[in-house]
């Protein structure tokens, strides 16, 4: 039976799975219930495994040699759901970016690859990761050794809203196909006063949205268009009274790009912008970068082979990418990928008219199985 056949006999299983993951997403390095699903689902195919650092890592194949790396992101959103599913998230979280479906594709691929274990002449190390939305969880893996004697690394992301057949592979350009990704904060400390005797004091809000409007001008005016640079406030917090001026503001942002140089030039006017405003206003703005990502980069190689095997295995359900391209979305894969040589596909997982990190996003389970073909055989190595 061909790895596609075995994949499509698993359908129920993996939509069980997605759906018990899918209903109690956690957040960020805390995630109890969804390392004791993936766990019991471990040990019911008889797949050894242990945590590393807040990570938890499986094996198959052979314990020596150099190995290959599946890996899945783990943690969900800080986003109350609405899409009404009789499995939905009850908590107050959500996987709306897809990663209960990246759990599951990675738990399918390693129940083929057991079945299939005697054929395994090279260690399969299988990485479930925390912490992937905070731009964390792949560092901390790569500390504990999950990259150690690993030669080659996949991963796979959902999309939605594409025109493409759902549980169709698309296998992305090679080089630089994610942007990097930093997280900024910038605390604006004014001083207070009553709000009918603004002069008393230093208005820290004005300043905080002269900063907004001033950052904007950064990838509009300062970027050529071909850096694809984007900065982003999302947050804008100061006072809660009618008639105070507070003491203080606060901003949190993000920014992307794709090359490291323009990633570098970026950050150095967040904080040149900062120091301006700070003496035009009479004000301290002062910006840090609690956490952040390089861009990500896929293998020429490994796609070339993924182009080759894939191709042949999916059918219609394989679609390639070429240049220009890239995603909007920034990935901590991409820590993987400048340790090892990595490559990070992507699958249509339905047509959602509402995007990921959307409250309302639905993810189509019939991908399933065909992600967890695709992953399979990169591991296998198997044609038709």
């Amino acid at each position: 039976m061909s790895l596609i056949k075995e994949a499509l006999a698993l359908g129920e299983r993996l939509t069980e799975l997605r759906r018990k993951l899918h209903a109690c997403p956690e957040i960020g390095f805390d995630l109890p219930k969804t390392m004791e699903i993936l766990s019991d689902a471990l040990k019911e195919s008889s797949i050894s495994h242990a945590t590393a650092g807040g990570c938890l890592v499986a094996h198959i194949g052979p314990r020596e040699g150099a190995g290959i790396l599946l890996r899945a992101d783990c943690d969900g959103l800080p986003i109350r759901e609405e899409t009404d599913l009789p499995f939905a998230a009850k908590n107050g979280n959500m996987h709306a970016c897809g990663h209960d479906m990246h759990m599951t594709a990675v738990l399918g691929a390693a129940m083929l690859l057991k079945r299939h274990e005697e054929r395994l002449t090279r260690p399969v190390r299988l990485l479930f990761q925390p912490a992937e939305e905070l731009l964390m969880g792949a560092q901390d893996g790569i500390a504990h050794g999950v990259c150690d004697n690993i030669t080659e690394a996949y991963t796979l992301h959902v999309t939605v809203g594409s025109e493409l057949k759902t549980g169709t592979v698309i296998l992305p350009p090679e080089g630089v196909t994610a942007p990097s990704a930093d997280f900024f904060e910038i605390t604006v400390q004014g001083k207070g006063c009553h709000g009918a005797d603004p002069a008393s004091g230093r208005d820290p809000l004005v300043a905080a949205a002269q900063i907004v409007l001033s950052l904007e001008h950064i990838p509009a005016r300062e970027f050529p268009r071909s850096a694809r640079a984007a900065l982003t406030v999302g947050c804008l917090q100061g006072g809660d009274s009618h008639n105070v001026i507070p003491d203080s503001a606060l901003l949190k942002g993000s920014l992307r790009c794709y090359d490291e140089e323009f990633r570098r030039r970026l950050k150095e006017r967040v904080v040149e912008i900062c120091a301006g405003i700070s003496t035009a206003y009479r004000v301290t703005a002062s910006a840090t970068f609690p956490t952040g990502c390089p861009s990500l980069i896929n293998d020429k190689a490994l796609r070339d082979q993924a182009k080759d095997l894939l191709s042949e295995i999916l059918q219609d359900r394989f679609f390639e990418v070429t240049p220009p391209s890239g995603t909007a979305g920034s990935e901590d894969f991409a820590f993987i990928s400048r340790t090892v040589p990595s490559l990070m596909l992507a699958i249509s997982a339905g047509d959602s008219p509402y995007p990921l990190h959307h409250p309302k996003v639905i993810f189509d389970e019939e991908c399933l199985p065909y992600g967890t073909a695709a992953l399979a055989t990169m591991v296998l190595k198997q044609r038709l």
